[in-house]
């Protein structure tokens, strides 16, 4: 009993020392193994390598040691400096206890590793030069490091790779190819000479040279069992099978890793030749589920790459699809794709780049009674791409989404007939050289529907008829509908091949009839999406319309409109010339009808910034004033009283600001100057709260009598506000004279001064002209001040009536002293006591206890009331 208990203590005692080894071991090899990665890497590579975080663990992969690494990235320094060759989220090592307790001189033994959330970018510059090239060479590495620099090594029994990235980029040849969302995995033991690695791999693959993506993120699987010849440096694929997008293949051959260059041989085909296989080329995003899709014929897909990889050359390749006479036919659709011919080669016979050339010899089918044929080859892909192609055939486009899953907004409608052959290559057309381009053929579209976000609602073309020439291409006919609006055009496009290649604008010069152009077809919704921040209600906020000018357009317009609708406004016989580009129309000689008269138009709209803005120069000729004023909120705005005139007017003016959405403008951006003539105008001063409020405090006008004829105003505006320059009308001899300013808002300021004859001041006004002969009193004028002030709506009117005394009595004495002149002292003071009503009597010095009545001030008082408001009897003031 006693040996029992001292095995259990022993035993006891033995667990517990192993825990607390188990428990201390991170703490106690930790800065060891880290130190040991970072020296390693560092050591044996031209880059900058760190890490952000390092951990070691017992218990996790138990009895194996983990090391975790988070956030390593290897940086290259010159030439590439700054790149990121590498960077990982995580990274796990897995090793066995025991390899924690070898000496420095032991490497340390990798089993198993995983790599979450890679990412890897290869470039090779266009001096060949490529980023990866980073090991150092033995002359370069420290000597001291020589026997530390094999840390580890790798007896790698499974390996794993995940949600991971990479990119090849070849800056000189334009190759670029990507693989997204990479998962891969292995297992076999990498530390024997010679091993088996059976691994798996999906992974979003895209391919592109000179910017011409032939795969697009293309789904690929590869189950594949590689013999792997470390000694040879040869790795072989022995039993693979691989899945791009839905098509099956099986592959042989291997790479073999020399000194100077890489020897490749690949060959591959399909298991099968069902026609299945053509459409599980397309992605699935387009071809849809294709397992219950009936197919009659064949089609099949074989290839071979072989040669060498060095830096000027590829493998030769000699890849063929063909098919004859087969057929699709989707479950949930109505016709069918017949009579399915399909020929096409991809070629490089010279193993250098700008040899590769893919040969279509024919594409063909028929839906229906309908047939499509193609041939064309593509050659000097890489270098300058050369297209030589012809196109021929019928289409009811209507006939596509019947037998094919076309996933579009609106449906296809409209029958196309083309006959085209074109040839060109791409640095001719990047350089705009359009001449050298070699097109010709027909192309005519018939009722085709289109539906774009630069545009208000769908586009009916109910005819296109296009002639492609060597240089130009001819609009010979176009026929449209959008909305109200209807368009016939002609013209020629001088780039069509720009506006397809290099995204340039459509470049030409065409010639538009229209019955009716409705302005609001054009408008379209630019509300911003909606993010968490923004208020949200029960009702939906409605879009707001806005007219874009189509960014693709760079042409001249001759144009031609029997109506154009605007807002609430009709324009008639509308012509001109339009100029547009980078969208901006610019309007030259416009002309029209309008409101009962003519408008002469030039100027420009640019809807390129967020808010669109205009320039204008307009000449108005004979605008009916009511109808043009009611209608335009411009005119009214300019001109708030022009609701109570009648009549027609000429105007010139020059317009600039913003425009709202409605492509009406934003009076409060508006600035200008404006020079307005009336004719045969009229008042209708019971319209309007103001004239009415200065007919009542004038007995001596009546406004309803006043005319405008041929009366010109100057006025200019700016930051919501009209400064009107004076202006001088006349009611019968009565001259007005006005100036001032109002705002936008309705608010005024504005100053009159009517300069009144005497003889309209009532009767004492009369009796201070008794002494004048008639042509002398009819000649003598009151200048009568008022200011008007408040708003169109509410107003205030008030004038300066002791001045307007003053002058009488002022201009009559001065006319009876130049009349004395020369006549002696005292004939001038007795006339001018006449005149101000001293008694010639008495002594100028006497005194009297009863005063004389003044009949300068009784003849005063009795004129401001007799100008302004009802006479009243007044009594004689007496003072003793």
């Amino acid at each position: 009993m006693k040996n029992y208990k001292k095995v259990l203590k022993i035993t006891v005692l033995v667990v517990l020392a192993l825990v607390l080894i188990a428990v201390a071991a991170p703490y106690l090899f930790k800065g060891k193994i880290i130190e040991s990665i970072k020296k390693s890497l560092n050591d044996n590579l031209n880059a900058k390598v760190d890490f952000k975080e390092a951990d070691l663990s017992i218990f996790r992969n138990f009895p194996n040691a983990t090391v975790n690494l988070e956030k390593l990235a290897v940086v290259n320094i010159a030439p590439f400096e700054g790149d990121t060759l590498f960077y990982a989220g995580d990274i796990e090592l897995n090793m066995g206890l025991s390899e924690l307790f070898k000496g420095g001189a032991s490497p340390m033994k990798i089993t198993r590793f995983k790599v979450d959330s890679a990412k890897v970018r290869v470039l090779v510059n266009e001096s060949g030069t490529g980023n990866y090239d980073i090991a150092k060479t033995p002359d370069s590495a420290p000597e001291a490091s020589t026997e530390e620099s094999s840390n580890f090594e790798f007896s790698v029994a499974e390996y794993q790779l995940t949600n991971s990235y990479f990119q090849y980029f070849d800056e000189g040849s334009g190759i670029e190819f990507t693989m997204h969302d990479i998962n891969h995995s292995g297992s076999g033991d990498l530390s024997l000479q010679n091993s088996e690695l059976n691994t798996h791999t999906d992974a979003l693959v895209s391919f592109a040279i000179d910017s011409v993506n032939y795969l697009n993120r293309n789904p690929v699987q590869l189950d594949a069992l590689l013999g792997i010849d470390l000694e040879n440096s040869t790795y072989s694929f022995l039993k693979n099978e691989a899945m791009v997008n839905q098509l099956p293949l099986e592959f042989e051959g291997f790479v073999k890793l020399n000194e100077e260059n890489t020897e490749v041989k690949i060959a591959f085909q399909t298991p099968s030749s069902d026609f299945k296989n053509f459409l599980a080329l397309i992605p699935e995003t387009y071809s849809k589920n294709i397992d219950e899709v009936k197919t009659l014929g064949k089609f099949e897909v074989k290839g071979l790459i072989e040669g060498m990889v060095d830096e000027t050359h590829i493998p030769k390749i000699d890849i063929s699809m063909q098919s004859e006479n087969a057929s699709f036919k989707y479950p949930n659709l109505p016709r069918a794709v017949e009579n399915i011919n399909i020929k096409t080669f991809i070629v490089n016979k010279t193993g250098l780049v700008k040899d590769t050339y893919i040969d279509v010899q024919k594409l063909a089918f028929t839906i229906a009674e309908d047939a499509f044929n193609m041939n064309g080859k593509f050659s000097n892909l890489v270098e300058n791409p050369f297209i030589n192609a012809h196109i021929d055939g019928r289409l009811n486009l209507a006939n596509i989404s019947n037998a094919y899953p076309v996933a579009t907004d609106t449906p296809l409608s409209g029958i196309l007939d083309l006959d085209v052959s074109t040839a060109f290559d791409m640095k001719t057309i990047e350089n705009g050289n359009y001449k050298k381009t070699k097109n010709k053929g027909n192309l005519v579209l018939k009722e085709f529907e289109y539906s774009s976000e630069e545009l208000a609602q769908p586009l009916t073309i109910h005819k296109a008829d296009l002639t492609f020439n060597p240089e130009t291409v001819t609009l010979n006919a176009l026929d449209t509908k959008l909305g109200k609006t209807d368009l016939k055009a002609n013209g020629r496009i001088t780039n069509l091949l720009g506006y397809m290649f290099n995204d340039e604008a459509i470049k030409g010069n065409f010639n538009m009839r229209s019955d009716v152009f409705a302005v609001s077809d054009f408008m379209v919704s630019d509300a911003e999406e909606e993010t968490e921040s923004e208020p949200t209600s029960a009702t939906p906020q409605a879009e707001e319309p806005q007219i874009k000018i189509p960014s693709f357009l760079d042409c001249t317009i001759q144009a031609r409109a029997n109506r154009v609708l605007y807002d609430n406004i009709t324009l008639k016989d509308v012509k001109g010339t339009m100029v547009v580009a980078d969208e901006k129309a610019r309007l030259v000689n416009l002309s029209s009808s309008v409101f009962d008269g003519g408008l002469a138009l030039n100027g420009s709209v640019s809807t390129k910034t967020e808010t669109p803005e205009f320039d204008m120069n307009l000449n108005i000729d004979a605008f009916n004033i009511g109808s043009s004023f009611n209608q335009l909120k411009l005119f009214n705005a300019l001109a708030p009283l022009a609701d109570v005139i009648q009549g027609k007017l000429n105007a010139t003016m020059s317009l600039s600001g913003s425009l709202n959405n409605d492509f009406t403008p934003n009076l409060s951006t508006l600035s200008g100057s404006s020079l307005t003539e009336f004719l045969s105008s009229k008042i209708q001063p019971q319209n309007s709260k103001m004239l009415s409020l200065i007919g009542s405090k004038l007995q001596f006008i009546n406004l309803s009598d006043v005319n405008l004829n041929n009366l010109k105003t100057s006025l200019s505006f700016e930051n919501g506000k009209v400064n009107v320059k004076p202006f001088t009308f006349n009611y019968k001899d009565i001259d007005i004279t006005t100036e001032g300013s109002h705002g936008f808002d309705k608010s005024m300021d504005y100053g009159l001064t009517f300069n009144v004859p005497a003889k309209y001041l009532g009767k004492e006004a009369s009796a201070l002209l008794a002494n004048l002969k008639k042509e002398e009193a009819d000649s003598i004028k009151v200048p009568i001040k008022a200011n008007l002030k408040g708003s169109f709506t509410n107003p205030s009117f008030n004038t300066d009536l002791k001045s307007a005394v003053s002058n009488l009595t002022k201009q009559l004495a001065k006319r009876e002293k130049e009349k004395l002149v020369g006549k002696g002292k005292d004939a001038v003071v007795d006339a001018l006591g006449d005149l101000l009503g001293k008694d010639k009597g008495k002594d100028s010095t006497a005194t009297d206890t009863v005063k004389k009545k003044d009949p300068v001030k009784d003849a005063a008082g009795t004129l401001i009331k007799g100008l302004f408001g009802k006479k009243k009897k007044k009594k004689d003031s007496v003072s003793n």
